[in-house]
């Protein structure tokens, strides 16, 4: 049986704010997070990923532990690169019975994915100094269907597109039933049995299909446009929601497009978010609100471990790294990085980079109260924060003390 690894390369561990708190590979590109992309493709569970050493204690229900020290990665093991995507259906564009076979998997001009005909060491991939294509072997390819992360914002950049592809591809998998709400448009529709559709619903299915999964509930007064992904157990209490991933056991309320929420995060109240992505465990208070757009209808840029950078994205709002809180009436400028851990108040924030475990504009959370808090959101949901999971943040903490600030 093939044992699946997910490895982190150089580009990937730039995915800031993210990789501070988890690999690349428990992000969620499209309606899916990429590691069980990979997972359905070579039909197991992945055994571990391979990032920074910070993430050591990574532990989240469904994912793999991660690969520290000098342990071996046995020959015959995949090892993708979180950075790719693979679509949905029909990944391989080779045939089926080659997957085996293959040594090397790629996507145009690069390799997405290599299976190695020697043991290597883990250590060997911790720097990700490594290339995948330093492992590869003579031994046929196969090539694929999918997309790139170059960087972190193509997570919000490709949304849509992915959405698009991915949304068909899940519901013709799914036990659904009828819509019961207002449908307007060409596009699918899909409610998984056991999503709740309270009346005066509108389903806007004229730019994209929408997808509505179990123990989800549609609150009265919504409007749902596609392309939609709304995750189990989520609920929509009304507005807008267009062109969205939300993850299971949200809450959203307010209007929201072109944005991605992980799960376990709330935007409960009124206030526009705009081309962002959430994190895990985020609660944005009421009226925080994302500028996504320019005045000057320019490019947006970026605040990256390396610097400023171009995205030559025109729409960019916030990436709010896991654990993140907003006081009431906080207003965000367009292209902000919010550090995870951070808890900002006191309305405009003028900084486009907000530093990890930041307590306000000027101060930092003490990290045994910011564990208390978390543990606190964390049984709201009935989740209980492991040791494991209190060592991650601990060491989040210590490693955010010495970048960027």
């Amino acid at each position: 049986m093939t044992s699946l690894f997910l490895y982190d390369d150089s580009a990937a561990r730039e995915f800031d704010p993210f990789t501070l708190t988890r690999p690349v590979s428990e992000l969620m590109a499209g309606a899916v997070i990429t590691r069980e992309r990979w997972e359905k493709i070579s039909g197991t569970k992945a055994a571990a990923f391979i990032a920074a050493e910070h993430l050591r204690h990574f532990d989240e229900p469904g994912a793999p532990r991660a690969l520290i020290g000098d342990a071996v990665i046995p020959a015959g093991s995949l090892i993708a690169n979180s950075r790719f995507i693979p679509a949905l259906a029909s990944s391989l564009q080779t045939a089926p019975g080659e997957l085996e076979k293959s040594g090397a998997f790629h996507c145009g001009d690069e390799i997405c994915a290599v299976r190695i005909s020697e043991p290597v060491k883990s250590s060997d991939l911790a720097g990700a100094a490594l290339p995948l294509s330093a492992l590869s072997r003579d031994a046929g390819t196969c090539v694929m269907k999918g997309r790139w992360l170059g960087a972190v914002w193509d997570l919000i950049g490709t949304l849509t597109d992915q959405l698009m592809e991915d949304i068909p591809s899940l519901a013709a998998e799914l036990q659904t039933v009828p819509v019961d709400a207002t449908v307007i448009g060409t596009f699918g529709v899909f409610r998984e049995a056991g999503a709740t559709i309270e009346p005066y619903v509108v389903l806007d299915a004229t730019a994209g299909p929408i997808l509505i999964r179990a123990g989800s509930t549609i609150s009265s007064f919504s409007r749902v446009v596609g392309p939609c992904y709304i995750g189990a157990h989520t609920t929509v209490v009304g507005d807008a929601i267009r062109a969205c991933s939300i993850g299971d056991t949200c809450k959203v309320r307010g209007e929201i497009s072109n944005s991605v929420m992980i799960g376990f995060s709330n935007k409960g109240h009124t206030g526009f978010v705009g081309h962002s992505y959430l994190g895990r465990w985020v609660n944005l208070g009421a009226g925080t609100t994302t500028s996504n757009l320019k005045n000057t209808y320019g490019s947006v840029q970026l605040s990256t471990p390396s610097g400023m950078r171009e995205t030559g994205a025109q729409f960019l709002g916030t990436l709010f790294g896991d654990h993140v809180k907003t006081g009431i009436g906080t207003m965000l400028t367009t292209g902000t990085i919010m550090g995870a851990g951070a808890n900002v108040y006191g309305g405009s924030v003028s900084s486009k980079y907000v530093p990890p475990f930041a307590w306000g504009s000027d101060d930092t959370y003490e990290i045994k109260k910011f564990i208390d808090v978390a543990e606190r959101m964390m049984m709201r949901r009935h989740v209980e924060l492991s040791a494991d999971g209190a060592h991650l943040l601990e060491d989040a903490y210590a490693v955010s003390r010495g970048k960027r600030q």
